[in-house]
């Protein structure tokens, strides 16, 4: 007698911040794509302390359908976090990531699962084109992706968080991979299971407008280049090689002037070469100082995210923690799992 296959469990994982007005519609859509694919589904919105009702929302939605879930993160941790959370709530055999505001397209769904149902273990989408971002954005882009394949060796070409991503990588990203400061796209390369690529086209957005800002860009470029390589260290030793160099040039043609009588009169030149290695020195004591900020936060270990809130799940999520009684008899919990009531204040 044979017996069918139980199907897969899928998970959708989205990050929410300030989506209220369209993310009723997103779940709308997502479900009608889902119910064609012959799977089991849930679907983890991360409202990522949204200031708007965007959580009650979600409540009313995961109230409607049992396969709607939501988590509600104590403020505004960015986006990483929100995935973090996502990824380690998510039960499915395989989970995918993309975003609220429908730019990623969910039409590329059924592709990315017949892609892991071939064997990737990983389905990066990655963009066609770049159409709807300015000059600048777009110039910004391919700096910052240039910067990371040449210092890191990681191809985020293109790049988004729009992934499909098997089971046993998700094991892996949550459980084994500890740092806190996390740059998604680049562990999801850096893992190096087998992986597909599948392009699409960058939708217009559904509702409201993006939530990220230059100064947060900023930060996230920031921690993929110092998460990922050390070659800003070593480029601080070489500009203090060639700084070493110019003076001993400046130094040279001083003392031959003074053996041949000439009056010293390098005045400009003095200048210049202050100048010059006081920017070496400053620019090298940032550089330095980006690696030992991210040191002093992950010997702080304080958690990426704390939960607020949960809506949509009877039992306790998947997670790799639990909480524990410690030698002093209080409760000691990681933060990270929604399991934990006592983390919601």
């Amino acid at each position: 007698m044979n017996v069918a296959a139980k199907p897969p469990l899928i998970s959708l994982v989205v990050p929410a911040h300030n989506e209220a007005q369209g993310i009723a519609h997103t779940v709308e859509v997502l479900r009608k794509l889902l119910e064609g694919q012959g799977v089991l589904w849930e679907i983890l919105i991360v409202d990522d302390g949204s200031q708007d009702d965007t959580f009650s929302r979600v409540q009313a939605l995961a109230g409607a359908d049992s396969r709607v879930k939501g988590l509600r993160l104590s403020r505004n941790f960015g986006k990483e976090a929100a995935l973090l959370a996502g990824l380690k709530a998510s039960r499915g055999d395989a989970v995918i990531t993309l975003d609220a505001d429908l730019q990623h397209p969910p039409s590329l769904i059924p592709d990315m699962l017949a892609s892991w149902r071939q064997g990737a273990m990983i389905v990066h989408a990655v963009k066609r084109g770049r159409e709807f971002d300015s000059p600048w954005a777009r110039w910004r882009a391919r700096l910052f992706n240039g910067l990371i394949k040449r210092l890191a060796g990681i191809d985020l070409d293109n790049a988004s968080d729009f992934k499909l991503l098997d089971r046993r990588v998700v094991d892996v990203l949550v459980q084994q991979l500890p740092e806190r400061s996390r740059f998604y796209r680049g562990l999801a390369e850096w893992v190096g299971y087998p992986s597909v690529r599948l392009e699409f086209d960058v939708a217009d957005r559904a509702h409201g407008q993006s939530k990220w800002t230059l100064w947060g860009l900023v930060e996230l470029a920031t921690t993929a280049l110092i998460s990922f390589t050390s070659t800003p260290l070593r480029i601080v030793t070489v500009l203090g090689v060639f700084t070493l160099l110019f003076g001993a040039l400046v130094a040279t043609e001083a003392l031959i002037g003074w053996f041949r009588g000439h009056a010293v009169s390098g005045f400009t030149t003095t200048i210049i070469t202050l100048l010059i290695i006081g920017s070496v020195i400053m620019i090298s004591l940032g550089v330095i100082g980006e690696y030992i900020a991210k040191i002093y936060d992950e010997i702080k270990a304080r958690p990426v995210y704390l939960l607020q809130d949960k809506a949509g799940f009877v039992d306790a999520p998947r997670s790799s923690h639990s909480s524990t009684v410690g030698a002093t008899g209080n409760l000691q919990v990681d933060t990270n799992d929604v399991s934990a009531k006592e983390t919601i204040t």
